[in-house]
């Protein structure tokens, strides 16, 4: 598959696949990876990668007619630049437009464009949907970020007191999270409706923080032990080192008028 590696002049880098235009690495300033990439992922046409940063578009998961989490993690994006800006950070900016592939799936005119960003300890990832169609169209979207962590069971998230989710792996009953710490205790399947504080992921070796502007929700995700083992694509130990907090709209979808656009954006710190 094609890659993109952008580098900014303070040796910050980003990794990415033009198939889904996939973040696949990153490595701020100080040198160390910060994202799980499965050793079992496929990298083949119509497969989604396992690992990195998945874009979720025009649906979130099974919540809708379409293919699960839509058709954009498995159709190739266009490149349209790479390399440094100006304020020496490196950038790529990647489009997908309307094609009779995706109409087949979701009859819409739509342009998207995905900026990411790297520089010192923080990448930045910015979604943009325009609507070029002569109707209104509603859709879901995410980021669905894979942070490595040194062991997820004794990792813990900060951030989320107080706020209402949908744990999926109980039935998609509603709760409240009343503690303030989120530690991960088997399978973990929660969409946390109406965030308004960055979220902070912690474990034995790093901490970083996820902040998001546009995006209303965040998912919370690890398959668990006994889920993990039914995932081909994932390495028997690989649920360990992994934990998804992605930034998305969810709960209320994204509606746009003809020639209106959106733009979600998420912020990964490295702290």
């Amino acid at each position: 598959m094609k890659k993109v590696e952008i580098v900014a002049s303070d040796g910050a880098c980003v990794e990415l696949c033009t198939h889904g235009a996939h973040v696949t690495s990153w490595k701020p300033a100080s040198g160390e990876e910060r994202l799980f990439l499965s050793q079992r992922s496929l990298f083949a046409p119509g497969a989604a990668i396992r690992g990195g940063v998945p874009i979720i578009f025009p649906q979130f998961a099974g919540m809708g007619p379409l293919p699960k989490h839509g058709f954009a993690r498995v159709t190739e994006w266009e490149v349209v630049r790479a390399g440094k800006t100006s304020k020496r950070k490196g950038e790529a900016l990647l489009r997908l437009t309307a094609t009779p592939q995706t109409r087949a799936v979701w009859d819409h005119g739509f342009s998207a464009s995905f900026v990411v960003s790297v520089q010192g300890m923080s990448l930045t990832m910015a979604l943009s949907v325009l609507n070029e169609d002569t109707k209104p169209f509603e859709f879901t979207a995410a980021l669905h970020t894979y942070l490595l962590v040194d062991d997820v069971r004794s990792t813990t998230v900060l951030g989320l007191q107080g706020t209402e989710y949908r744990d999926s792996a109980a039935g998609n009953a509603r709760k409240c999270q009343d503690d303030r710490t989120l530690t991960p205790a088997g399978e973990l399947d929660r969409i946390y409706y109406d965030v308004r504080l960055p979220i902070e992921v912690r474990d034995a070796l790093r901490r970083t923080r996820v902040s998001m502007t546009g995006f209303s929700d965040a998912v919370v995700w690890n398959p668990g032990a006994e889920r993990a083992a039914s995932l081909t694509d994932l390495e028997p130990s690989g649920w360990l080192r992994m934990l998804c907090v992605e930034a998305a709209a969810i709960g209320a979808p994204i509606h746009l008028e003809p020639n209106e656009r959106w733009t979600g954006q998420q912020t990964l710190s490295a702290m």
